[in-house]
């Protein structure tokens, strides 16, 4: 990636309406999921029903607005992704096992964090994620600095796409849900700076430097060394999904250089938040 400055924009698609695989692939878009895989999926306690969104700017057959289901399912996308992500690196990482017990309960509470968020954006769809196998770079998962480069690229991303919800969703209720979310990514964002010194030597540790998005090795001291969030120049979710495609497709995943000889699964499961002052309780907050 080019080295640019704080808001440089991801790639661009162009706009089209109605999603199912082949439409995000063909157009690296997302716009509604009619074609979804079959997926059972747990409910999570203390979600209410999905009509507990609305304010007064609901579509005339007391559903989603258009716009608003693409953002929910391009936002179970990054989900699904960011809990494949996550638990890979607990079960899978070599380098996992040797960090630090709190860097090591980071992880594992992220895990369930994006599981249950997850689960929040389903309720109001009431669609699975249209994608459920992930690609990720060379040696992602075995590679402590590619998989910290890769994780924090990720929730880089994630909060840029909740900020598009926040400026785009509308209804007030789905604009604080994003926000509330998205304040969660950050932390996930920061964590995982925090991660790098804590990696041992024998696992390339102490990593000092962690490469986003942006494509700069960024210093991890300050690991929370944003004033501002952001926004990486996005105010449409077609933005932000053209950053996930490579993670989502073969084809595109080979164009970008990654591994294609292996995929992972999505493993839904029923989570449990650290704290109950945390949790999601309804969508007026």
């Amino acid at each position: 990636m080019k080295n640019n400055s704080e808001d440089m924009p991801v790639s661009e698609t162009r706009s089209v309406t109605g999603i199912s695989r082949r439409s995000f692939l063909t157009t690296a878009t997302v716009a509604g999921a009619m074609a979804v895989l079959p997926l059972s999926l747990p409910a999570e306690a203390n979600i209410k029903p999905a009509w507990d969104v609305d304010d007064d700017d609901q579509g005339s057959d007391g559903g989603l607005l258009p716009g608003d289901r693409d953002i929910l399912i391009a936002a179970e996308i990054a989900e699904a992704l960011a809990v494949t992500t996550y638990s890979n690196i607990i079960h899978t990482a070599p380098f996992f096992g040797r960090l630090a017990s709190d860097d090591q309960g980071y992880l594992r509470a992220a895990l369930q964090e994006e599981m249950s968020h997850f689960l929040v954006e389903q309720s109001v769809t009431a669609q699975p994620s249209p994608f459920t196998k992930f690609f990720y770079p060379q040696h992602m998962f075995d590679d402590a600095q590619t998989t910290l480069n890769t994780l924090v690229t990720l929730e880089d991303a994630f909060i840029a796409a909740y900020l598009v919800g926040v400026r785009n969703f509308s209804t007030d209720n789905l604009r604080v849900t994003a926000a509330r979310i998205m304040g969660i990514e950050s932390d996930h964002r920061t964590l995982a700076r925090v991660v790098g010194p804590g990696v041992a030597a024998q696992d390339g540790g102490p990593i000092e430097f962690i490469t986003g998005i942006q494509g700069v090795a960024e210093s991890v001291d300050p690991p929370n060394n944003n004033g501002y969030e952001r926004t990486l120049g996005l105010n449409r979710i077609q933005q932000a999904v053209a950053a996930l495609t490579p993670f989502v497709d073969q084809t595109a995943a080979a164009a970008a250089g990654f591994d294609t000889a292996r995929s992972f699964s999505f493993e839904p499961f029923t989570p449990t938040l650290p704290s109950p002052l945390g949790e999601f309780i309804s969508f007026h907050g």
